[in-house]
């Protein structure tokens, strides 16, 4: 488990934005709704006067994932994955950041999340940089060929090692080896309706009744500016 959280997500204002201001923070992922909640009041995101949001900048603390994420992804999503990415074992997470850049289901959120939960269709070995070393580990870890020891020195590692990985189809990435492991890829995770309660998280900040109100009025007081302004002159 990471002892920082796995992504920031600069959460900005929309309509804010629009207006020609830029206003938002960062949301540390995995979070609560308390902590969505309190962000969302603090730029002025209130679900009533303005009610989108984007995502202008992210802080990635796994390699691979800045590249994948975009404006306006769901923040119960991201979510997910960072809560999926948080409970990951080190030699999980060093899997998980070598087939992001592997490249496979790694083009977006819902398939990094299945990415997440099929780990075991792949197999990473970490320290291993190059076909030199990936010889010497298939003949001198997993005993794959029988070379006497007389000739051990003159032997070619580096040229066996290219011959495995062209016959598995592995790349060296992230300081080691990935190659598939043979078992199947199963898609867990299809749409926002999969993703378990406890990472459902997305919620507006609970007003009280004044500010409800205050909210209510200001937004249709803007409505009917936006809208005078708008109309032609014959008809005011």
């Amino acid at each position: 488990m990471l002892h920082e959280p796995v992504l920031e997500a600069f959460v900005t204002n929309l309509g804010r934005y629009n207006e020609g201001f830029l206003i938002g923070d960062y949301l540390k992922l995995p979070a609560t709704t308390e902590e969505v909640q309190k962000l969302l009041k603090a730029i002025g995101v209130d679900g009533v006067r303005y009610e989108e949001i984007f995502i202008t900048d992210y802080e990635c603390h796994v390699s691979g994932l800045y590249d994948v994420l975009g404006e306006y992804e769901s923040i119960d999503e991201l979510n997910y994955l960072a809560g999926l990415i948080d409970e990951m074992d080190r030699w999980e997470l060093e899997k998980f950041e070598a087939a992001v850049c592997h490249g496979e289901h790694s083009g977006s959120v819902r398939e990094l999340i299945n990415l997440a939960q099929n780990l075991d269709c792949y197999e990473f070995y970490s320290n291993i940089s190059d076909c030199d070393d990936l010889g010497r580990m298939y003949i001198e870890e997993y005993n794959a060929l029988s070379i006497p020891e007389s000739i051990i020195n003159y032997f070619d590692f580096e040229a066996y090692g290219r011959d495995v990985q062209l016959e598995e189809g592995g790349e060296f990435v992230n300081g080691g080896y990935i190659v598939d492991s043979g078992n199947s890829f199963t898609e867990f995770y299809t749409d926002r309706e999969d993703i378990p309660e406890e990472f459902c998280i997305f919620a507006y900040p609970k007003l009280p009744i004044r500010e409800q109100i205050a909210a209510f009025k200001e937004s249709i007081s803007d409505v009917g500016l936006r809208e005078s302004r708008t109309m032609p002159e014959h008809d005011r």
